[in-house]
């Protein structure tokens, strides 16, 4: 399996999971273009992707959905809240229903020789799910997007190979910053996003023997710095009762406008 962050931060998301035979994209929160630049990095084109999976109808989540749905005509997969939300967008433009694929949380399906395990995480969205998928005995996900997390969030990260967590903002400089505060409730709210503490603590509690890669995803622009999202979820997790340190991993910044590396499992 392989695993590449095209985009990831407040203003647009993008995730690339596939195994050798499949290929599909977690949210299109950025243009189409910039899509398929990161595509190039792994050899691959648009023409490639088997599936988007929407996490949820935010703008930075779906920006290009429409153009991809009518120029490339790739199915989507999310849930029927989601698909709600996406419709009722005034940004994606017309979507052919028949491109649409029900997700429930909690109901595994197929793409290939991928399985796809949706699953639920709190967020002011209509339906949101997070995104663990397999292939084999390999598994990766994606969550981000998330208010609090729980154990349910836990055991549906756990034995992942590598992850993307979100790690959105540094709790301080929320507080004194620019926002409104109706905004900054929203954020610190249950149906929010996760702190980098937060972060740090969920990632504590999922790291496993079989991990090796963590991405910390979805940092905000205004309310964070990747040294700050590092050194907190670094921290977090020496201070911890753990078996395991933050050296014994590789945990880096997913960057909000460069492809990543690719992670190859």
């Amino acid at each position: 399996m392989r695993m590449m962050t095209i985009a990831s931060g407040s203003s647009g998301n993008c995730v690339y999971i596939g195994s050798d035979n499949t290929h599909v994209l977690i949210d299109t929160g950025v243009s189409r273009k910039r899509i398929q630049e990161g595509l190039n990095k792994a050899d691959l084109d648009i023409k490639d992707i088997s599936a988007v999976l929407v996490t949820h109808e935010h703008i930075d989540h779906i920006k290009s959905l429409g153009v991809l749905s009518r120029k490339d005509g790739i199915p989507v997969y999310t849930t029927e809240g989601t698909w709600d939300g996406i419709l009722n967008s005034l940004s994606t433009g017309n979507i052919d229903h028949c491109l649409f694929n029900q997700v429930k949380p909690d109901e595994e399906i197929m793409i290939n020789d991928l399985v796809i395990r949706p699953f639920s995480v709190s967020h002011d969205a209509n339906d949101p799910v997070a995104y663990r998928i397999e292939c084999g005995n390999k598994s990766m996900a994606v969550a981000t997007d998330l208010g609090f997390y729980n154990d349910y969030i836990i055991n549906n990260l756990k034995d992942c190979n590598s992850l993307i967590i979100e790690a959105n903002h540094d709790v301080n400089l929320l507080q004194v910053g620019s926002y409104p505060y109706y905004l900054k409730q929203r954020i610190l709210s249950d149906k929010g996003h996760l702190s980098n503490e937060a972060s740090g603590r969920l990632i504590d509690n999922i790291l496993n023997n079989h991990c090796v890669n963590v991405f910390l995803g979805h940092l905000s622009k205004e309310n964070n710095y990747d040294k700050l999202a590092f050194e907190t979820v670094k921290c977090e997790i020496d201070m911890s009762d753990s078996e395991f340190k933050a050296s014994d991993f590789n945990i880096s910044v997913a960057e909000r406008d460069t492809p990543s590396r690719i992670i190859e499992v």
